[in-house]
């Protein structure tokens, strides 16, 4: 029996910072018939190293999660890279499935979970960040057994959160130009980070240029999120990871 007109094999749940408007549009945009995306939005938080941070973060994502359940979501994922690289990289969704009782995943694990998929352990990494968030980022990753060969920001957010807007309104000739400048023989595959950065009408164009899969925070939290939510479908257009791994993701 179908569950509605419109969501009869999923409901996707995402929580996403308040300047976020990319992951909602590119996952509307691509979902296969039948599942639909409903999102919340929460304060960002990138102070995730000290006790004081990580409970500020839980106490956001209680009550996110908590405003998704209603809607009989099927899954939820927090869309936020830079909020969620934590380690254990499976903590964070843990701790969101035991206050929802769904399954849950988070950026920052996705993106780690989907370059073992790929057999991927040496990756170059292109971001919107300024330096802090990206030393934040090679720490986490390294952390992870992954080798971070290099890794390039365009420096927003350098003068504060206010530069945070601009991060969607990058135009995808200069993601193009980020991604080639950071490439190098030494990675295997590239990670364009952040769930706020347009990428998806570039992934499938960039891996047939560089010859390597293209793994970026949006793609990977959506591969997680619907195989959380046993849909296996493989999605064309975006990349090795949504076309050749189907599969039921471990949560």
């Amino acid at each position: 029996m179908k569950s509605s007109t419109y969501s009869w094999r999923a409901k996707i749940g995402v929580i996403v910072p308040p300047t976020n408007t990319v992951n909602e549009a590119e996952w509307n945009a691509v979902v296969p018939a039948g599942i639909t995306v409903h999102a919340a939005r929460m304060a960002l938080h990138t102070d995730t190293a000290t006790d004081t941070g990580k409970r500020a973060l839980h106490d956001d994502l209680v009550i996110a999660v908590n405003s998704l359940k209603p809607a009989g979501v099927s899954a939820i994922a927090y869309g936020c890279t830079a909020g969620s690289m934590i380690s254990p990289r499976h903590s964070l969704a843990d701790y969101m499935a035991g206050v929802c009782d769904l399954p849950c995943v988070t950026t920052a694990a996705a993106i780690v979970d989907a370059l073992e998929a790929l057999g991927i352990k040496s990756i170059a990494v292109a971001t919107p960040y300024d330096q802090r968030l990206n030393d934040h980022e090679v720490e986490f990753l390294t952390s992870q057994d992954l080798t971070v060969c290099a890794i390039q920001g365009l420096g927003l957010g350098a003068n504060g959160p206010g530069e945070y807007p601009l991060i969607h309104r990058t135009p995808l000739d200069e993601i193009r130009a980020l991604v080639r400048s950071v490439d190098s023989d030494e990675a295997e595959a590239i990670v364009i980070s952040c769930t706020d950065f347009p990428t998806f009408g570039l992934i499938d164009e960039l891996e047939q240029e560089l010859g390597k899969p293209v793994v970026t925070s949006n793609q990977a939290t959506l591969w997680a999120a619907l195989r959380a939510a046993g849909i296996d479908d493989a999605l064309e257009g975006l990349g090795t990871l949504l076309r050749d791994q189907p599969g039921n993701y471990d949560v």
